[in-house]
């Protein structure tokens, strides 16, 4: 059957696939519709492709099978439409504006008469011209978006495809649907293959097999490869294809000789690379080389004279190994300094500091991530910028095919760089790093070897320490304030493959900032979070959960990952209040008083502070965690005050950056601490359980530090070192540099 009608409310919809439940108003009545409609808002005009179903708990329903977006036809339907929030700065008094100015004419202006906007009250001939753009550019997109749900591509990915193929998008994909892997991330080669053998494409097409390789390659750098076997290569795009390896072969030639692909020789076995990781490897050796081989025109003379007068100053008692590495960083142009919490990182950082500028030498503090930055401001008390802040590449490196190191980043001026929290830069990240980096300049890395890779691909930190090709000083004493703690105690036996320390071997002095309650039952392990949380530790340590607890959890999933997770922990801190609105959007339901997170770098959104003199600035960073405000429900539009005391506020079609953060992965943590980490482990994915997950997971607290699980999961984590190799390049290409 077909219907028509008007999105009058949407009761759920999932943020992964689009799976929606929602209202459709008809001609006839109001119903419930069920399927995937990813990209559509209250006030959309819809035509669906489905059947009447009987649900045994919600009734009548129509489920969706294919779906079409219609224009409005109504002037009351138009007036909906752009009150939505899908274009900025349109809101109901706007569009009702817009509506009563133009009637039914109001579609004909958007797209052919654009200018006519400006007779409204309120809109000038620049915001005419931007309003009738980004409606234009929807509907584009829209269609776009409903073209390519066949080929299981979200809306992320859709806006990418028009960006790259404008208008003719549909007709380009029908001559070619392989072009996709090149323009959209995390698609499905499998859904792409059977509807280019629908349109006739014959098995062992060339642009089949040439795709089939570099999805391959593209599908291995998710899991933080930057290279494969090529016998690896082979065995997988045959059995994908059902070709044979000459024809493979011919591909792979065609693909090199083009630099789509690039082999490396290594020993006895060939590796192949995507074009852009080969460079961006050869790049981060070449400029690492330079570097090191440069003339130390930095150095201190005197130095330990020099030295020794900070430490006067600071009345600071360095340990020799802490001497040591502020030396190597004063003899070397780039250094390591790699330990676990506790070993004296820190004050190495402030040491350098200080001594670089009493010779009045300017040093840069930068960090992965913004949480991470604001750590190092707090603990040097000197500024630290986030890396794409600093080289200011955000907004290039995340556009679809950025990865190439194609344009001009600005050099950084300073005579001494550090960067905190190393392990979690990846190689894209540290190429453009060094490309901004002077001859001469000192580079010191600064990191836990220990904590998990990046996100990204690669595994600088290690393969550069490995290389042995960088002078690394490896920090492996716990200082006697620091050994008081059960949380650094225990956070070093996990790291050496042992188990917690027993209550029965601890010894007096050791702080009582550490506790685990063992526990199998997932539903109990859900009390005790939300016991903890809402007045257990109140009692204990004055702990209140918005400014002292965070919740952090290994996996995504389940009762106990952080989408369950953040459900109950908000019903519990932050139930619905009948006088308060809610904003709901892809499934979660936004509530003042939220605790946020930023999922994405928004480099243009707007910010105030009014803390001593008002400040105004754009930017805000993945990993920043906020608190919502208010919810302005006219103007669709939520306000989030940020941990540093500036606010923005976030147009309701600006939502899907912003995620729940009662709870958090240990991945989402990395970088931060927080006064109490409470760390929920169950039974989850192997690949999840690793030594190196548990080891970060713990290091997140400062003060207290809860683990509530199964012992026998704990133990497998602390003796699971097998968290999967990265195939990366980066080690052999340091090791044979200048050969």
């Amino acid at each position: 059957m077909e219907i028509k009608g008007e999105l009058k409310e949407l009761i759920f919809q999932n943020d992964v696939n689009g799976y929606t439940i929602g209202v459709m108003e008809t001609d006839e009545e109001e119903i419930t519709i069920v399927g995937y409609l990813p990209f559509i808002a209250i006030g959309d005009n819809l035509k669906l492709i489905g059947k009447y179903v009987n649900h045994p708990d919600y009734g009548r329903q129509f489920k969706i099978e294919t779906f079409e977006k219609t224009m409005p036809e109504s002037a009351a339907s138009i007036e909906r439409y752009l009150a939505n929030g899908m274009i900025k700065g349109v809101g109901p008094a706007i569009a009702k504006r817009i509506t009563d100015r133009f009637g039914e004419e109001t579609l004909h202006v958007l797209k052919f008469e654009p200018t006519r906007l400006a007779d409204v009250r309120g809109i000038s001939r620049d915001k005419a011209l931007e309003i009738a753009d980004q409606f234009n550019e929807n509907w584009e997109l829209w269609q776009i978006v409903g073209f390519l749900e066949k080929f299981g591509i979200g809306v992320q990915n859709a806006q990418n495809v028009y960006k790259a193929l404008g208008v003719n998008a549909i007709e380009e994909i029908e001559a070619n649907p392989y072009i996709l892997i090149d323009l959209a991330n995390n698609v499905d080669f499998k859904l792409i293959d059977k509807v280019a053998m629908e349109l006739g494409f014959e098995y062992n097409n060339e642009k089949r097999i040439k795709c089939a390789i570099k999805y391959a390659l593209s599908k291995a750098t998710l899991n933080g490869h930057c290279t494969v076997l090529e016998d690896e290569l082979y065995k997988y795009v045959s059995l994908l294809l059902g070709v044979q390896n000459e024809e493979i072969e011919d591909s792979v030639i065609d693909l090199k000789v083009k630099g789509d692909i690039i082999i490396e020789e290594r020993e006895d076995n060939n590796w192949v690379y995507l074009g852009s990781y080969y460079k961006a490897e050869d790049n981060i050796v070449q400029r690492i080389f330079n570097l090191s081989n440069a003339r130390n025109i930095k150095k201190i003379h005197n130095f330990g004279q020099e030295l020794k007068a900070v430490e006067e100053k600071s009345n600071i008692v360095l340990s020799d190994k802490q001497r040591e590495a502020i030396e190597a960083v004063n003899e070397n142009n780039v250094c390591v300094i790699t330990g676990g919490p506790g070993t004296g990182k820190t004050t190495i950082i402030k040491v350098i500091l200080d001594l670089y500028k009493s010779k009045k030498k300017k040093t840069v503090l930068c960090a992965p991530t913004g949480r991470a930055a604001k750590r190092m401001t707090e603990t040097t008390g000197e500024e630290a910028k986030t890396l794409h802040r600093l080289l200011e590449i955000g907004k290039i490196q995340e556009e679809p095919n950025s990865k190439f190191d194609d344009y001009d980043i600005a050099p950084i001026d300073a005579d001494v760089i550090i960067v905190d929290e190393m392990s979690m830069v990846d190689l894209f990240l540290m190429n453009y790093l060094l490309k901004a980096i002077f001859q001469g300049t000192k580079l010191v890395l600064v990191g836990d070897v220990d904590q998990l890779p990046s996100v990204g691909p690669g595994n600088v930190l290690a393969d550069i320490i490995n290389s042995e090709k960088v002078k690394t000083i490896v920090l492996n004493k716990i200082f006697r304030q620091a050994a008081k703690s059960k949380i650094i105690v225990n956070a070093h036996r996990v790291n050496n493959g042992n188990s917690f320390i027993k209550q029965e071997e601890s010894e007096e002095e050791l702080n009582k900032d550490f506790f685990y309650i063992k526990e199998n039952n997932q539903d109990k392990i859900v009390s005790q979070i939300l016991s903890l949380c809402s007045g257990r530790l109140q009692t204990y340590g004055d702990y209140d959960f918005f400014r002292s607890i965070q919740v952090i959890t290994p996996t995504k999933k389940g009762a106990l990952g952080t989408k369950e997770l953040n459900k109950v922990l908000q019903e519990h801190l932050n139930p619905r209040r009948e006088d308060e609105p809610e904003r709901q959007n892809l499934g979660a339901i936004f509530r003042i008083g939220d605790r946020v997170m930023q999922i994405k770098n928004n480099y243009d959104i707007f910010w105030e502070r009014e803390v001593d003199d008002y400040e105004t600035g754009t930017g805000v960073f993945n990993g920043e965690f906020g608190t919502i405000l208010n919810i302005d429900e006219v103007e669709k539009r939520v306000k989030i005050q940020f941990d540093d005391e500036k606010f923005a506020w976030y147009q309701y079609t600006e939502l899907d950056q912003i995620e729940h953060a009662y709870a958090i992965t240990v991945h989402k943590a990395q970088g931060s601490e927080f006064d109490v980490v409470i760390m929920p482990i169950v039974q989850a994915a192997p690949m999840l359980l690793t030594r190196n997950l548990l080891y970060t997971g713990m290091t997140r607290a400062r003060k207290l530090l809860i683990i509530i699980g199964n012992a026998g999961v704990i133990d497998f984590m602390i003796n699971n070192v097998d968290s999967k190799k990265r195939n990366t390049g980066l080690e052999f290409k340091l090791r044979n540099a200048g050969d």
